[in-house]
């Protein structure tokens, strides 16, 4: 059973940052692709950035290059995203997902989400 366990969350004005945390336990943690998602009050949810295994490989959303960096400690069994230059349309619920594979946006691992707010 696989658990993720976001924190980190919270408010900040635009310009400054966040750091997220997702705690990871109950499978092969580095072995597997992760991901951050978001999701604002009346959209979809979106794919933010995803990483490899192993971390060698980083993909991200064009909204957030240049300012966002996803990253992973794999003796930690712990995968961040660092938030820089945050603007107010980054305010969302911010979730943490984890799959086998790494090529597209389909996870089946979710956290419980943090919350997000720029203003």
């Amino acid at each position: 059973h696989v658990q993720l366990v976001e924190s980190g969350g919270g408010s900040v004005q635009a310009g400054g940052s966040l750091r997220l945390s997702c705690a990871a336990s109950g499978y092969t943690y580095n072995r597997n692709c992760m991901a951050w998602f978001r999701q604002a009050p009346g959209k979809e949810r979106e794919g933010v950035a995803r990483i490899s295994g192993y971390g060698s490989n980083t993909y991200y959303v064009d909204s957030v290059k240049g300012r966002f960096t996803i990253y992973r400690d794999n003796a930690k069994n712990t995968m961040y995203l660092q938030m820089n230059s945050l603007k107010p349309e980054d305010t969302a619920m911010y979730y943490c997902a984890a799959d086998a594979t790494c090529g597209s946006w389909a996870f089946r691992n979710w956290g419980q989400g943090t919350q997000v707010t720029v203003s």
